[in-house]
């Protein structure tokens, strides 16, 4: 009979650049990005800010005093009614720990913070190659279709 990991989820705070920090590492791993996510690595000083910052949230899961995945999310003040909607930017599990869970309890933590804050809702990005994250929001949320669009700054086109 072997016994289901446990997972704690907790939400980061201006003290906690080292768990941030790992889960950076995290995010290079799973996304197979080192460059984006360890090549610059911002100051202590920089991140601490941004883990002070009430518009950004940082979730992690861990086992133990190891942080084995998490998010990073944006707090939206909306102008069209007196509301917030959180935007999940990053999301990812180190291998070791996929399907079991963690994902889903890291969203789920999430939610309790978003209600918290009065968001009215959580929304999140996925390529559409990326099967297994369609699955899990599509568990969790109504799917909408839309179109991505990065636009360059500086680079002005009449």
């Amino acid at each position: 009979m072997s016994i289901a990991p446990q997972y704690t989820y907790r939400q980061l705070t201006s003290d906690d650049v080292t768990l941030l920090k790992e889960l950076l590492r995290v995010f290079g791993h799973a996304f197979d990005d080192s460059e984006t996510y360890q090549h610059a690595v911002p100051s202590d000083e920089y991140l601490t800010n941004l883990l002070g910052k009430e518009n950004f949230i940082v979730v992690v899961a861990m086992m133990g005093k190891a942080v084995v995945g998490g998010l990073a999310a944006y707090v939206l003040e909306k102008f069209e009614q007196q509301r917030r909607e959180i935007y999940i930017y990053d999301l990812a599990v180190s291998d070791a720990h996929r399907r079991k869970g963690v994902a889903t309890g890291t969203i789920n933590a999430l939610r309790k913070i978003a209600a918290s804050e009065g968001a009215y809702v959580i929304f999140v990005q996925a390529d559409l190659e990326d099967g297994p994250a369609i699955a899990l929001y599509r568990s969790l949320g109504t799917m909408k279709l839309a179109n991505h669009f990065d636009i360059e700054v500086g680079t002005i086109k009449s």
